[in-house]
């Protein structure tokens, strides 16, 4: 690795350890997946999430996340990828970058049925100050495993800042953990290009949902998702439909492996 790499990738590396902030790793519909993003792929990505109902206290604004993500690693059977991302979820668009990262090793990677296995961070934030704090902090573990026809299984557990993640309906009561499941496939009965997904995220703070919805790939390197998220405690926050867009630059891990070569 060059000289100049090895300080991109140190100094990424040091800020997402250092400071905490909100963004998406690869996921199904809402939460991560055991995906990791190749070796100098640069995802881009944009979510709408639109809200379907209004709660009693009024509007609610739809929430857009733009975020990059790009794989870091140059290894086969071990795999990194760190992000960014804009939120747009806060009037006056205070505190709206967030980091992700995630490490993860793929399935059969060292040997025969070995499950796939990812551990990561997201919602890590830029601000500690009180009222204004971003800091989710949200780190967990996930496995998943392809099962014959059935598709892919997925399960883990996740844990957050419990300053943060509380269920407003229980007196803000402090509720930041809880299983992530989700059951995904690839329809290649009709197309390899049709994948369908369903993924829940356990607890009654802000992220607990059920989601589900399909995913068309317009090219192997672009696709869109419409989906749809069933907040668990439903008192305090309305279904959303998801609307998200995602694209591959392999164009860049080219560039990276050529880079490599000199």
């Amino acid at each position: 690795m060059r000289p100049r790499y090895r300080l991109l990738f140190a100094s990424i590396v040091t800020a997402l350890c250092y400071n905490s902030v909100f963004a998406t790793p690869s996921t199904q519909i809402w939460i991560p997946s055991t995906d990791v993003q190749g070796f100098g792929v640069i995802h881009l990505g944009w979510d709408s999430y639109i809200k379907t109902a209004t709660l009693a206290t009024g509007f609610e604004p739809t929430v857009t996340n733009g975020g990059i993500t790009v794989g870091v690693l140059p290894f086969k059977k071990v795999g990194l990828e760190i992000g960014v991302d804009y939120r747009d979820i806060n009037a006056g668009h205070i505190y709206p970058v967030y980091l992700n990262a995630k490490l993860g090793i793929p399935e059969d990677g060292f040997f025969n049925y070995q499950p796939a296995i990812a551990v990561g961070s997201f919602d890590l934030g830029t601000s500690y100050a009180v009222g204004r704090q971003t800091n989710y902090n949200v780190t967990y573990g996930i496995i998943a495993k392809n099962i014959w026809k059935l598709g892919r299984i997925s399960f883990g557990y996740y844990k957050g800042n419990d300053n943060l993640l509380v269920n407003a309906s229980d007196n803000n009561k402090k509720d930041a953990s809880g299983v992530l499941l989700s059951w995904d496939r690839t329809l290649t009965e009709l197309s390899d290009k049709i994948w369908l997904a369903v993924d829940y995220m356990g607890a009654k703070n802000s992220y607990g949902a059920l989601s589900f919805g399909g995913a068309y790939y317009i090219t192997p390197d672009a696709s869109f998702i419409i989906g749809y998220d069933i907040f668990n405690d439903v008192q305090s926050y309305k279904p959303t439909a998801t609307v998200q867009v995602d694209v591959n630059l392999p164009a860049v891990q080219d560039w990276f492996k050529h880079g490599e070569k000199k």
